[in-house]
């Protein structure tokens, strides 16, 4: 076993750091600390433990350069995108912040002649995190801000691709003056990560990865009795309908598949476009698609990065192979470049059929499955023939029938409609089937890993 992690740039294959692992003495003396840090801050009233989150916001807005700067060199996102996701970050603990406290008041019912009913939510103990490298700084902010307003301690374990990015976040939160201990970056093995899991002082566990580590991690924590949120991969399918505007589509569908250099959960994957108008949408798309620059990430003119790791385009690019070994046709893209760096060009695959991966499997980089429906009914069916149910969108003029399709129909746990889906603290995220459950966002976050407690006083 390496006895250190190492973060590496994806526009060169250099080692950029590396980070020794914790011992288990160590990493064991690290969640004692976290839960002594809990003991106290469980006390803390809502108001002053939201005032900690705004604060955590202004220092995540303060460090924006550092940060997003980071992320780009650990991950080859583009600089720009690297500064969203710092602003998201913010905008996290804002809304936080501002309505944590109300959601995690008490509750009063008047239950008859039986007396009164009081529902608390109460803390529960240190949160174990296992998160990925695609969104370095947000993954990270998305469950502990929910968990630490809710009055829990906090425990991360990051991708090692990304491992500078954890250690950042961990001085930032200190720096706005978050106490030390009750947010704990654990630099550890999967073997280590297991023990964590069972740990008996680790009172939940949430993931966001493949639906493997899903599996993996979900069973460890149920054989222990812990409950868990897992935010896992997806498929999503972007139904393109006879009445969308498609000079709103194409540009919503191309960057719904290339933003984060098209390694995001809920990008757009397959693209679902009815009979009707699917040449003029496809030739648009394709169009587009070819159009765009490939190229440094932290230059103005590049809209596509390098993916994150040399795995991650070698396993891209089998999955392209051998859906047009099972009949796809290749419209752009499809090669591997040559030159340092793990760069892959914007790829558009057509005749995608059920038994190839591009239509069966998540793509996790910018390749897009393009797929003929007969009509409306025949799309909408084709988008829930996925094992997954992340999220989803549908294109087309009249709203209010792609709201009724998108509630009644899609088996997804998020729908946009005419857009492309980024998070929102407003609003839930997570999944259904192999794309995991639970749900974090708008609230629901914070309700996670607290305690319901029932008190019920005579009357």
């Amino acid at each position: 076993m390496a006895d250190a992690l190492k973060t590496i740039n994806p526009t060169n294959g250099k080692e950029i750091q590396s980070y020794p692992l914790m011992t288990d003495a160590q990493y064991n003396d690290a969640i004692e600390a976290c839960h002594a840090a809990f003991e106290d801050w469980r006390h803390v009233p809502a108001k002053d433990r939201a005032a900690t989150i705004k604060k955590i916001g202004e220092a995540l807005r303060n460090n924006a350069d550092k940060l997003a700067n980071l992320m780009t060199e650990e991950m080859g996102k583009l600089l720009s995108q690297s500064y969203q996701e710092v602003e998201l970050c913010a905008a996290i603990c804002d809304w936080t912040a501002q309505n944590g406290p109300d959601e995690l008041a008490s509750e009063e019912r008047d239950l008859g002649d039986t007396g009164t009913g009081h529902i608390v939510y109460s803390p529960i103990g240190v949160i174990y995190g296992i998160q990925p490298w695609n969104y370095p700084a947000y993954q990270v902010i998305r469950y502990s801000i929910a968990n630490l307003m809710a009055g829990n301690g906090v425990l991360l374990k990051h991708a090692e691709s990304v491992t500078g990015t954890g250690q950042l976040l961990g001085e930032i939160y200190r720096e706005a003056g978050l106490p030390e201990h009750l947010f704990t970056v654990l630099t550890i093995s999967h073997d280590q990560s297991d023990k964590v899991i069972e740990h008996d002082l680790v009172r939940g566990v949430t993931l966001t990865g493949s639906p493997a580590a899903g599996e993996h991690v979900g069973g460890r924590a149920a054989k222990a009795l812990k409950k868990t949120v897992l935010e896992l991969g997806s498929n999503d399918a972007y139904i393109v309908l006879e009445d969308a505007d498609l000079e709103q589509a194409v540009p919503a569908c191309v960057k719904g598949r290339i933003y984060n250099n098209g390694e995001t959960c809920i990008a757009a994957k397959r693209f679902v476009v009815v009979n009707a108008v699917y040449d003029k949408f496809r030739d648009a798309f394709v169009k587009a698609m070819k159009d765009l620059t490939l190229g440094d990430p932290t230059s103005e003119d590049a809209d596509l990065g390098p993916m994150a790791r040399k795995d991650l385009r070698e396993d891209l690019h089998e999955q392209v192979t051998k859906s047009i070994a099972n009949g796809a046709k290749v419209l752009c893209g499809g090669e591997m470049p040559e030159g340092e760096g793990y760069y892959y060009p914007a790829t558009v695959l057509e005749n995608v059929t059920s038994g190839q991966p591009a239509y069966d499997d998540e793509l996790f980089g910018p390749v897009a499955a393009l797929i003929r429906a007969k009509d409306q009914e025949d799309a909408m069916r084709i988008a829930n023939d996925s094992r997954f149910g992340l999220g989803g969108a549908i294109f087309s003029q009249d709203v209010e029938k792609a709201k009724d399709l998108a509630a009644a129909h899609f088996d997804t746990g998020m729908v946009f409609i005419n857009d492309f889906g980024l998070a929102n603290p407003k609003m839930p995220f997570g999944g259904v089937k192999r794309s995991g459950y639970g749900r974090e966002h708008g609230g629901f976050g914070m309700k996670e890993f607290v305690n319901v407690k029932g008190i019920t006083v005579a009357g």
